[in-house]
């Protein structure tokens, strides 16, 4: 019986073949997958590009936005002042940055022939600069200054404009200027802006060099007369390039509330909340505390509050009726200490040894 012979090249062709043949698979699998996945995305963005587009005809019927599809992107992150249930009488302690922020960038938007009459000795600032501890109010600030203006508002996220195709980011930066003048009153806010604009080194990448230098050529080609506003907010003010801090000469410093600042806060957290204690009390007690920190000591009291009313009111089995009336005890300033084993940060600065209410 003859044995079969094979031909070392017509080998080597077929393994060849092979593994061209799992190769393309794979590559036309990821491709197909990439386009996939990319095409959700875009049909989510134009979703919300489409809803924001509503609300904004909504409140300018006659708007009538001639958008190029990199301005369509950036219409996602558009939010309008209806949506922004944040004022600055939701803000305690921080009545004299309010203040400031109502004469130097509030007027300038809704007002801006008032700051025309020392030719540009009053022109409005084209860039603010919110900084300081987290916790303390400075993207409150920036949504109720929107509100408060009837200003639409831009969030920027670093997300929203890295692109992984070469120019394509830059056209995103360009988009997002040019809508801004078309949607004027307007303001940019770039959360944790020190992430975006940190200080230019040699190694930056190169992208990332490009994108800065977009964005400083475009914020400094601004033409609105204080209509359009980047408002950035950071609690690393050190980490953002000098160029960038050239560019936002109003800045304003949000610290750490004193005594009397966290009073009006814990006034403002708990307007509608019954006590039956002095909240001077509870302010000197709370040194070293953010307002975002005030807040979650309020919530945690009113959980402890919550919690023995349903130890001592509802036994085991037992279902609540959904008519049923419940009336809460006013909290009291033990509920506030209780809380402190839910907040390491809380038991640094609170006294514990404080006396039991009953």
């Amino acid at each position: 019986m003859s044995r079969a012979k094979f031909d070392p090249k017509t080998l080597t062709d077929v393994a060849f073949f092979v593994g061209a043949s799992i190769s393309i698979y794979y590559l036309l699998s990821h491709i197909l997958n990439d386009g996939q996945g990319a095409g959700s995305k875009s049909k989510e963005a134009k979703k919300k590009a489409k809803a924001s587009m509503q609300r904004l005809k909504a409140l300018n019927p006659e708007l009538n936005l001639d958008l190029n599809e990199y301005e369509k992107v950036v219409l996602a992150s558009v939010i309008t002042p209806s949506e922004i249930n944040v004022s600055f009488k939701d803000i305690g302690g921080l009545e004299p940055i309010i203040d400031d922020l109502k004469e130097s960038v509030l007027y300038p938007l809704t007002c801006p022939q008032l700051f025309t009459q020392y030719s540009q000795l009053l022109q409005a600032p084209k860039g603010v600069l919110l900084y300081g501890p987290p916790g303390c109010g400075k993207t409150m600030l920036a949504k109720a200054l929107a509100c408060e203006s009837g200003a639409n508002f831009i969030s920027i996220r670093m997300s929203s404009i890295m692109d992984k195709w070469y120019g394509e980011s830059n056209k995103l930066v360009d988009a997002i200027f040019s809508l801004a003048q078309k949607l004027q009153p307007c303001i940019i806010f770039i959360d944790e802006i020190d992430s975006f604009l940190r200080e230019r080194q040699s190694m930056d990448h190169e992208i990332t060099a490009m994108l800065k230098a977009e964005f400083m050529t475009l914020w400094d080609g601004l033409t609105s007369s204080g209509r359009i506003l980047v408002l950035g907010a950071t609690n690393r003010a050190d980490d953002i390039d000098s160029a960038f801090m050239r560019r936002m000469p109003k800045r304003f410093a949000v610290s750490l509330p004193n005594e009397a600042q966290r009073l009006k806060i814990l006034r403002v957290l708990l307007k509608e909340i019954r006590i039956d204690f002095e909240l001077s009390e509870l302010s000197s007690r709370t040194n070293g505390l953010s307002g975002s920190d005030l807040k979650e000591l309020c919530r945690n009291a009113a959980i402890n509050s919550t919690r023995q009313f349903i130890r001592q009111n509802i036994k085991e089995g037992r279902k609540l009726d959904g008519d049923e009336k419940i009336v809460l005890r006013p909290l009291r300033l033990q509920d506030f200490v209780d809380s402190i084993s839910t907040s390491d940060k809380v038991a640094k600065h609170l006294d514990l040894h404080v006396p039991s209410v009953d």
